[in-house]
Order: structure tokens, then C-alpha cells, then sequence
């Protein structure tokens, strides 16, 4: 068995940042490492930052985005399109679509995927809030709804569950295209990204 090297207030800080996603035991080990050596310049401003925002975090009552601010700098934004939603399961899909820039529009997070296996149903998700949001047409006529949901089988149910629901409203029903990635080879991608690149191709 493996001896401590280090006190129990740092393994402690250790076994925290191994719950980050993305950080396994001996990344953890690392960024604590890290962290201990760099305390002045990285530590302190970081447990700063963290006690600044402890407490003030809120879920936006419109789109369901993390933010300190209520509604959130997104939906407060008047620059963006009224006329577009995205729909997006969790919020680290809405970052990731902002970093690309693409698009200028609302957003709306459903907080996971139908998954009737772990017991996630309708209730469980903010699909009621959304289908009141283009009924009522959030600030503005909706004329579209994208529905940027994983490539999954949960994903996809999820998908067709908010499309007939949204059927009567009758906005149009957009998902994003499936398929080859920018820069890949198609000799490195699974059977089914081929399978759906092809019945989503285009005309040039």
C-alpha cells in the first residue's frame, strides 16, 4: 500500500479536483501539484474568483443558463435574435456553441435527455417552459427551433418527443447536421457518423 506524501488538508484538495470532469486521480494529482507550487499567482486569485461567485450563482428562469445575474447575460443580451431557440441538453452544450460564434441567437437548456432507464422522463426536464416560450413568443414572433441534442439514442428521442410536441405550434423544426467533422478522415470515423453524413448530404 501506497504511503501518504502529503498532508490530509492536501490530499483532501486531491480528491475534490478528481470529481472534475475531465480529471482523473493522477490529473488531479498533477493540478494540485500545480496549484500548491503557484499559490501566490494561481491559488489565491483562483480561491478568490471562487468565493466571489459562491453563493451568487442562479439558474436563468427563462432559458435555464448558470450565470450571477437573473435573467442571465445571454437572455439580457438585446442584440440577439428573437426569432431563433436553441435547444441544447446541459449547459456546457450552450458554452460550447457560443465559443464557435456561429450563431447570435436565445438558447434554451431542457437539463438532460429523456432516458426512461435512469428513470428521466418529461417532468424531469424544462420541455413544458419551452414550448411556452414559442407559444408565447419570447420576446418575439419564433420562427425556428434548433434542437442541438446529442447524436445519442437518448439524444434523438429526446428530439422527436419536443418535434411533435412542437408540431401544433407550428414553428419550424431544425436539428444540426450529423456527419463528417471539419478536418476529419474518413478512414478514422465509426460506421453510423458515415451512415449519417450521407443522408445529409448536400448539392454543391
Amino acid at each position: 500500500m501506497a504511503r501518504a506524501v502529503a498532508g490530509p488538508e492536501i490530499e483532501r484538495l486531491v480528491q475534490l479536483l478528481a470529481r472534475v470532469p475531465g480529471l482523473g486521480p493522477r490529473s488531479a494529482r498533477r493540478a494540485a501539484l500545480q496549484l500548491i507550487k503557484k499559490r501566490e499567482s494561481l491559488m489565491a486569485p483562483l480561491a478568490g474568483a471562487m468565493e466571489e461567485v459562491l453563493g451568487k450563482i442562479e439558474t436563468c428562469p427563462v432559458c435555464g443558463n448558470l450565470d450571477v445575474r437573473s435573467p442571465c447575460l445571454v437572455c439580457s443580451d438585446p442584440t440577439r435574435d428573437p426569432t431563433l431557440i436553441i435547444v441544447v441538453a446541459d449547459v456546457s452544450d450552450l458554452w460550447a456553441l457560443e465559443r464557435s460564434g456561429a450563431m447570435n441567437a436565445r438558447y434554451h437548456v431542457l437539463g438532460g435527455t429523456l432516458s426512461p432507464l435512469d428513470g428521466i422522463g418529461p417532468d424531469d426536464l424544462n420541455i413544458a417552459s419551452l414550448i411556452g416560450r414559442v407559444r408565447a413568443g419570447d420576446g418575439g414572433v419564433v420562427g425556428e427551433v434548433l434542437l442541438a441534442l446529442p447524436a445519442t439514442v437518448d439524444g434523438q428521442t429526446t428530439a422527436h418527443f419536443v418535434t411533435e410536441l412542437l408540431r401544433e405550434t407550428g414553428v419550424k423544426v431544425t436539428r444540426l447536421a450529423h456527419g463528417v467533422p471539419v478536418g476529419g478522415e474518413l478512414d478514422y470515423l465509426d460506421e453510423g457518423t458515415l451512415s449519417a453524413a450521407i443522408r445529409a448530404r448536400t448539392t454543391l
